[in-house]
């Protein structure tokens, strides 16, 4: 498949800016090491590759996270990522951490469940990190940020990403030029929350094709009309431009009032 040339860069350089922005950041902040999930998705096997790149494979701790509900193919593609990258691979079982919280959640709830798991393996993350000590190193990309498509206080809980600005096309790339296994970099994107999901069933669209809108509303300032008169389906950018809006408060931390004064 040809790259779309809203995204044709050099990926090399950005690799290399990349690590260098993220040894420097870590450096700076008086850590050596960072911790990671590791899901055997594309995302966090650059997150980890680029860590590696930047600090040395023995300063990159990864964690498999599996639960008793996961695929286990999540897990084997994992350790592949770690084997792969010469990084450390510790596995932690979260189901008896999250059996108190799901026994009380319908299994119809798909979302809540998942949300669940997303913040106990970050509560294993951070507990991790403070043992080390390390700073975690999140790798949630910026499609999945301006959808919404992340937990909060779960996989959007880090202490550094060095792929927040990347789309998703831009991770397949950096995949790539960072060596990664084939089957890593060709697999159907999944947060592996319960059986059987996948990301672009959930949001209705596949990532390359949403991408191409995304980076025309972010990057070029395209409103929806501009969008559509510049080729984009109607019904497919207003499908899009409602995930965004409804998930603008994802990207906005908490709310908090203007300063009041009392009397």
């Amino acid at each position: 498949m040809a790259l779309d040339r809203r995204f044709r860069r050099d990926y090399v350089e950005l690799a290399d800016n990349l690590a260098g922005w993220l040894a420097g950041y870590v450096r700076g902040a008086g850590f050596s090491k960072v911790v990671i999930g590791v899901s055997g998705g594309v995302d966090s096997a650059v997150g980890a590759a680029l860590a590696a790149k930047a600090l040395g494979p023995e300063n990159v701790h990864g964690l498999l996270l599996p639960h008793a509900e996961s695929d286990p193919d999540s897990e084997t593609d994992g350790r592949l990522v770690c084997e792969h990258l010469d990084i450390s691979c510790e596995r932690v079982d979260i189901t008896p951490y999250c059996e108190p919280i799901l026994r009380d959640i319908p299994s119809t709830e798909l979302i809540r469940r998942g949300n669940v798991k997303a913040r106990v393996r970050m509560i294993l993350l951070f507990d991790r990190s403070s043992a080390i000590p390390a700073l975690v190193l999140g790798a949630g990309n910026k499609t999945e940020a301006l959808l919404g498509y992340t937990t909060l206080h779960g996989d959007d809980a880090c202490g550094l990403n060095p792929l927040a600005q990347a789309y998703k096309t831009e991770v397949w790339e950096l995949a790539k030029i960072l060596g990664l296994p084939k089957n890593i970099i060709e697999k159907v994107p999944s947060a592996d929350l319960w059986p059987e999901q996948t990301d672009e069933g959930e949001l209705g669209i596949k990532y390359r094709r949403a991408d191409k809108i995304l980076f025309d509303h972010v990057e070029r300032g395209l409103d929806r009309d501009a969008l559509v008169a510049a080729g984009h389906d109607s019904g497919v950018v207003d499908h899009l431009l409602g995930i965004v809006k409804k998930s603008a408060f994802k990207r906005q931390g908490p709310a908090a009032p203007p300063r009041i004064q009392g009397g």
